[in-house]
């Protein structure tokens, strides 16, 4: 492995991060012009890739741009969105467009430009094993260098103060539906593959999506487009009451701010589980102009007098599923509401179902007696997105993107990227490089006098009084 100019391979990093995606990627952003600062960051996959297989044509982020790695942040930084447009001759396009919110395409591209141009980044090195060193006081990272086809070509081991883990999320499937993905023939597959299976899907007599939030919306959409009218022959189901629009208003959105972020941490565990759950809309509903592309589209497919072949049930869940003679596909179905059942036989089923966290505990296991548990034995952490450690640890192991638990909706949110970058930078360093704002928000979400804090106003200058004549 190559080191930095002047960087001794003896000594200890300060910084080892895990997982290059957006979070750790804007880390890496903030991080760079912070000369005194020695940084890595290991990736397994051979490149930076957001998503691919949801990169469908049209589709938007649900973040406005400046939500990018750094903005927010430090605006004046060269790796912001704005000037990636620059670097590309396109500001004055994108400035006769008008779009606060960019093409998903465009968010990926940006952030590979970024990839592309920071030091600090190790592609193909695949982390194996974090452990606490008491004698030298570092911690050890065993990673395990891939050649091209992802096949181990070396060992190596770095020696870090601090240690940040991005190593992001997995595509989650529900357990009756786990049998199927795997098995050939009928297609199944997750909306997270979905471009690499779109040709075979939209091949299919009859297709079924599951699950009610963004990534549903989309690929149903995708879908409903390129069928023809009236033999569109979709099904579209999920386990929410209704094909909810996402909380867009603008004192909603303050949920997403580093106020709320701060005020979830402090409550009560027993609390903070219960608005995780409640607060859904706030991030896994649908945007409204997605939901509006939908009906425009069903409507334009009613101008003859027909009507679409589609069915749209929200409140559904799938109980079981089997495969009939190889080359279909039974889905047992429960309306939630009513309590009846039924069964749907289809030829492809693309799973909109979400993601969930990815384990820790492997990863982590040569940690695991120095890391302190809450009542579910989830891993405490603390308001700069550190681990809780043993005290005799003195180093640090901050999470991006793995605290829901603790700092609620905001933590997957691309807009809280930058100020959670900002904040583990200014934690880690015990200085202040990126100065971070007191109030972000207009709502006061408790009643402790000091959420209420207005910072002092900026008073211009005093100045003389001007005397005629003189």
């Amino acid at each position: 492995m190559t080191h930095p100019p002047g960087h001794d391979p003896a000594a200890p990093r300060d910084l080892v991060g895990i997982g290059i995606g957006p979070c750790n990627l804007s880390l890496a952003a903030l991080a760079h012009p912070l000369t005194g600062l020695d940084t890595v960051f290991y990736e397994q996959r051979p490149r930076f890739d957001w998503h691919p297989g949801m990169l469908i044509e049209g589709a938007t982020i649900q973040v406005p741009y400046l939500a990018d790695l750094v903005t927010l942040a430090d605006p004046t930084s060269p790796w912001t969105f704005l000037n990636y447009l620059r670097t590309r001759e396109r500001l004055f396009p994108f400035y006769f467009a008008e779009r606060f919110h960019i093409q998903r395409a465009e968010y990926d591209a940006y952030c590979r430009w970024v990839a592309q141009s920071l030091p600090g980044l190790r592609f193909r090195h695949q982390v194996d094993a974090v452990r606490w060193n008491p004698e030298r006081d570092v911690f050890e990272v065993d990673y395990t260098q891939l050649d091209a086809h992802g096949e181990a070509e070396a060992l190596g081991r770095t020696h870090t103060r601090h240690v940040v883990l991005g190593i992001g999320t997995a595509p989650h499937v529900p357990d009756p539906l786990r049998p199927l993905v795997d098995t050939p023939g009928v297609p199944v597959v997750h909306a997270a593959d979905y471009l690499d299976h779109r040709d075979s899907i939209l091949a299919a007599g009859h297709v079924t999506v599951v699950g009610s939030g963004q990534s549903g919306a989309e690929v149903f959409l995708d879908l409903l487009r390129h069928r023809p009218a009236g033999r569109e022959k979709l099904h579209w189901i999920g386990r929410t009451e209704a094909f909810a629009p996402m909380e867009y208003s603008r004192l909603g959105l303050e949920h997403f701010t580093p106020d709320y972020t701060r005020y979830f941490h402090a409550l009560a565990e027993p609390v903070r589980d219960r608005l995780t759950t409640a607060q859904w809309q706030l991030h896994k509903g649908i945007d409204a102009d997605t939901l509006a592309a939908i009906h425009d589209e069903l409507y334009r497919r009613t101008l003859d007098g027909g009507w679409p072949d589609t069915v749209l049930t929200p409140g559904v869940r799938v109980r079981t599923a089997g495969r009939i003679a190889t080359t279909r596909i039974e889905l047992h179905l429960e309306h939630l509401q009513q309590g009846s059942r039924t069964r749907l036989t289809t030829d492809a089923v693309v799973l909109a179902t979400g993601y969930r966290q990815r384990p820790l505990d492997t990863l982590l296991a040569g940690l695991d007696p120095y890391i302190r548990r809450d009542s579910s034995e989830r891993p405490r952490v603390d308001e700069e997105f550190r681990l809780v450690l043993d005290p005799s640890v003195t180093g640090s192991v901050y999470v991006q993107n793995a605290e829901l638990h603790t700092h609620g909706v905001g933590a997957p949110d691309l807009g809280l990227a930058a100020w959670r970058s900002a904040t583990i930078l200014n934690s880690l360093t015990g200085e202040e490089p990126y100065p971070l704002p007191q109030r972000t928000a207009f709502t006061t979400f408790g009643l402790d006098p000091t959420t209420a804090h207005v910072p002092q106003v900026r008073r211009p200058k005093r100045l003389t009084p001007l005397i005629e004549g003189r």
